[in-house]
C-alpha cells in the first residue's frame, strides 16, 4: 500500500516532453490502425451485403457481436499480462495478429469466411488499448491525464476518418476485396516500430507512487472496483451511450445511402471527416476542458459525459430526420464532435479509480464492458430491430430502429450524475493503493 493520498506531483525522473510526446504519437497512430481495421468493414457493409448476400442482422454480427466477443473476453488476461509484463511486445503482437486479419479478410468467400476473419480482428485489438493506456498514465499526470487519453481518443475518430476514405476510393477503383488488404498490410510495418522504437515508463513515477512490483489478484482486483461505486456508476452510463454511438457508428452510412439514393464513395468523405476529424477535435478539446474542471472538483469526469450526452440528443434526432443529406451532414456536427469523449473519459476513469498494477486490468475490464455490451450489443440490436420493423410493413425501418436507440443516451444521464457525487471520494481512495 502507498500511503501518499495527496495530489501527485511530477518528479525529477518522469519521462521528458519530447520522449513521452513520442510515445503519444505513436500509440495514437496505433489506435489510428486499430479504428481503421474496425471501420472500414462499415463503410462497405452495402456493397458486401449485396456481394455475399447478407441480412442487416448478419451485417449487425459481422460489426458488433462476432468481434465483440473475442475482442472483450480476451482483453482481460491480456490486460494481466500487461501488468506484469513488457507492455510494449504486447501491442505490438496484438497490431500484427489485427492487421493480418483484416489483409485475410479480403479473401472472404461468403459469410462464414469474414465472420471467422472478424473474430481474428476482435483477437488482436484485444491487445490493443489496455497496455496502451496504462503506459499513457505513467507519463501523464492527473491534471493532464484526460487531455493525455483524449489525444489518444483521436485515434478513434482519424480510424474512421481513414477508413471510410480508404474503404470508399478502393471500393470505387478496385473493390471491396482490395479495401482489406490496403487496410491491413502497413499495421504489419508500424508493429515493428513499436517493438523496437517504444520505451516502457516506470510505473508510477508520474505521480511519485511506488510501485510494489506485484500485481494483486483478479479476485482481489475485482473486489477493489467493485467498491469503487462511481467507477460502476460511470460505467453503466457510459455502457448505454455505448450502445448507441456504435448503433450509429455502424448504420449511419447505410441510412443514408438509403434514405438518399447515395453510395460508399458519396458518404465515405463527409462522414470521415465529421466521425473522425469534428470527433476527434472534440475529444481534445473536451478532454482540456474536462481536465481544467476537475482540478477544481473530480465530479466533473462522469459529468462532462452526461453534459454532452444531453447535448447530442436532439441534434441526433434532427440528423435522422433531415429533408437532404446535406442537410443531416449539417445536423450531425454537434453529435460528431462531442461523441467520443465518453470513451476517452472512461479510460481516464479506469487510471483514476484503481492501483497501479491494476490500470491495464480496469481498462480491460472497462473495455469488456463497453465492448460487448455497447459494440456487440449495438449493431446486433439495431440491426434486429430494422428487420422486425421491416416485417412489420415499416417504410423506413432503418431509422425508426436508430430512432428507438437514442432513448439509452437519456437513461445514461442518470448514471453519469450519480457518479459525479462519489468520484472524488474513490480517487482518493486509489490514489492511497500501490
Amino acid at each position: 500500500m502507498s500511503s501518499d493520498a495527496g495530489r501527485p506531483v511530477l518528479p525529477s525522473h518522469a519521462a521528458p516532453a519530447a520522449g513521452r510526446a513520442y510515445v503519444l504519437a505513436l500509440l495514437t497512430l496505433v489506435y489510428t490502425f486499430n479504428h481503421i481495421d474496425r471501420q472500414i468493414l462499415v463503410i462497405l457493409l452495402e456493397p458486401i451485403k449485396a456481394d455475399l448476400k447478407l441480412s442487416d442482422t448478419q451485417l449487425g454480427m459481422l460489426t458488433g457481436l462476432a468481434f465483440a466477443a473475442f475482442y472483450a473476453t480476451l482483453g482481460i488476461p491480456i490486460a494481466m499480462w500487461a501488468d506484469r509484463g513488457d507492455r510494449r511486445t504486447i501491442i505490438s503482437l496484438a497490431l500484427a495478429v489485427w492487421s493480418g486479419m483484416t489483409a485475410l479478410s479480403g479473401l472472404a468467400q461468403n459469410y462464414w469466411h469474414l465472420l471467422l476473419a472478424r473474430m481474428g480482428v476482435g483477437v488482436g485489438e484485444a491487445g490493443g488499448t489496455p497496455p496502451a493506456t496504462s503506459i499513457i498514465s505513467d507519463l501523464y499526470p492527473p491534471h493532464e491525464r484526460a487531455t493525455a487519453l483524449g489525444i489518444y481518443t483521436t485515434g478513434i475518430g482519424l480510424g474512421i476518418l481513414a477508413g471510410f476514405i480508404i474503404g470508399g476510393f478502393v471500393y470505387e477503383a478496385l473493390g471491396w476485396r482490395a479495401a482489406f488488404f490496403i487496410a491491413g498490410v502497413p499495421g504489419l510495418l508500424l508493429a515493428l516500430l513499436v517493438k523496437f522504437t517504444l520505451k516502457e515508463p516506470a510505473r508510477g513515477a508520474i505521480e511519485a507512487r511506488t510501485d510494489v512490483g506485484e500485481a494483486p489478484g483478479i479476485w482481489e482486483t475485482l473486489r477493489f472496483i467493485g467498491g469503487q461505486t462511481s467507477f460502476l456508476l460511470l460505467l453503466a452510463g457510459c455502457c448505454l451511450i455505448c450502445i448507441s454511438a456504435n448503433a450509429f457508428l455502424v448504420f449511419t452510412s447505410s441510412h443514408l445511402q438509403r434514405t438518399y439514393g447515395v453510395g460508399p464513395g458519396d458518404v465515405s468523405i463527409p462522414l470521415g471527416i465529421l466521425i473522425g476529424g469534428v470527433g476527434g477535435a472534440g475529444a481534445v478539446v473536451i478532454g482540456k476542458v474536462c481536465d481544467h474542471l476537475s482540478k477544481s472538483n473530480m465530479k466533473w469526469r462522469p459529468w462532462t459525459i452526461a453534459i454532452c450526452s444531453a447535448i447530442a440528443l436532439p441534434f441526433a434526432w434532427m440528423f435522422l430526420h433531415a429533408e437532404t443529406v446535406g442537410a443531416a451532414y449539417l445536423w450531425n456536427i454537434v453529435p460528431s464532435f462531442i461523441g467520443l469523449v465518453y470513451a476517452s473519459i472512461a479510460y481516464t476513469a479506469s487510471q483514476e479509480l484503481v492501483g497501479l498494477r491494476m490500470r491495464s486490468f480496469a481498462s480491460a475490464f472497462m473495455l469488456f464492458c463497453l465492448t460487448l455490451i455497447g459494440i456487440g450489443g449495438g449493431p446486433t440490436f439495431a440491426g434486429w430491430l430494422s428487420e422486425h420493423f421491416a416485417a412489420a410493413g415499416e417504410a423506413a425501418a432503418l431509422k425508426k430502429a436508430l430512432e428507438y436507440i437514442l432513448i439509452l443516451n437519456g437513461l445514461s444521464l442518470v448514471f453519469l450524475l450519480l457518479a459525479g457525487r462519489t468520484y472524488a471520494r474513490d480517487a482518493e481512495r486509489a490514489a492511497a493503493y500501490a
